[in-house]
């Protein structure tokens, strides 16, 4: 399962400063794979020590991270959900998107223009976000329409599709993102085949300057703005983050020591879009090859087997499993049997972070 996060932001923000940061420290990952799809694409490994501690036992020649697909989306400008800019260019982009991280500027810097005239960064996610609701209000309507002309034609009662998409268009009319409307199961299932980009994950990536590199929160108005919109904030300085790509994994250790702290920014943006999302990561590990794979909170032994190959779905047996921390400890599958600690779990067993699982199938 590929996680896919679209960073948007207005010109100037800082945007592709980041992603440029993120694709070249995707690149420099060593075995790590690495691709860049289109010029404004590149996928990136998901940061996990127990990946590094598995290797280090098995001695693989491929060892294959988690990954988050980040896109370059244009620069997004006020106006946008009407054409302004590359309006519907962009808009198409983020709705292949998983999540969404929207960029703000927060750093001062007379050189650089901001295309609003002033660095007010709660200012700017209300423009960004209000795209977004005006898109989708737009969608909601055109489909409300198209619903209501098919009712009357047919005589087709389809009541409660037509009363979720009354409540959404007056919501999203009110400036209310999709995302915190609290709609259950069956509501959003006469939503979902919109894509609308309002109610999509959303991290808050405040591009900090360089005083601020090393904060882990942002101003409280800035994490409040976020909450608001029902997602998180996280401030990042683009620029350092940038630097830091540059330099060889020693190098980065050492400036990072100089920085006070232990991890580059853009590990906690590929870690908080993954939570974000709620998956959860689970692994193989033999000597031909270490992975860790992708699955959404709760998914089971099944789920997690259809993630690897279909046939391993289609012909599940069992799954034998053993948590990362065990396997780590007592260095070999021998060992962990040894220990009474290998389990064998049937189809609904669900999976938890951190098991290390071998299924056993036929097909």
């Amino acid at each position: 399962m590929g996680l896919s996060v679209g960073i948007a932001g207005l010109p100037n923000a800082g945007k592709s400063t980041l992603f440029n940061a993120l694709t070249k420290a995707g690149a420099a990952v060593g075995n790590y794979p690495f691709t860049t799809i289109e010029p404004n694409t590149g996928i990136v490994a998901v940061p996990d020590h127990r990946l590094e501690l598995l290797a280090e036992i098995f001695h693989p020649p491929k060892v294959i991270p988690a990954t988050v697909t980040f896109t370059d989306i244009a620069g997004l400008v006020r106006g946008a959900s009407r054409g302004e800019g590359l309006g519907n260019q962009f808009l198409g982009h983020i709705r292949e998107c998983d999540a969404i991280a929207l960029v703000v500027r927060a750093f001062e810097d007379a050189d650089v223009s901001h295309v609003e005239g002033s660095v007010e960064p709660i200012r700017d996610v209300d423009v960004l976000e209000l795209e977004l609701i005006l898109a989708d209000l737009d969608s909601v309507t055109k489909r409300l329409g198209k619903s209501e002309h098919s009712a009357r034609l047919t005589k087709d009662k389809a009541e409660e599709q037509i009363t979720t998409l009354r409540l959404v268009r007056d919501r999203l009319d009110a400036g209310e993102p999709v995302r915190t409307m609290g709609l259950n199961t069956e509501q959003m299932s006469h939503i979902r085949d919109l894509w609308l980009l309002s109610a999509k994950p959303l991290i808050l990536v405040v591009n900090v300057d360089d005083d601020h590199a090393t904060d882990t929160s942002v101003a409280s108005a800035l994490e409040q703005r976020a909450k608001a919109s029902g997602g998180d904030a996280l401030p990042i300085s683009a620029r350092i983050e940038a630097e830091l790509s540059e330099l060889s994994p020693e190098d980065q250790v050492e400036f990072l020591a100089a920085l006070g702290v232990e991890k580059p920014g853009l590990h906690r943006l590929a870690r908080e879009a993954y939570s974000l999302l709620d998956l959860i990561t689970f692994f193989t590990a033999g000597e031909k090859e270490v992975r860790a794979w992708t699955l959404p909170r709760g998914g089971t032994a099944v789920d997690a087997a259809g993630t690897i190959h279909t046939d391993f779905a289609k012909g599940f047996i069992r799954a034998e499993v053993i948590d990362a921390a065990t396997l780590i400890e007592l260095r070999s599958y021998v060992a962990v049997r040894e220990h009474g600690k290998q389990r064998l779990e049937g189809r609904d067993y669900i999976v938890q972070d951190g098991d290390v699982v071998h299924f056993r199938f036929n097909v």
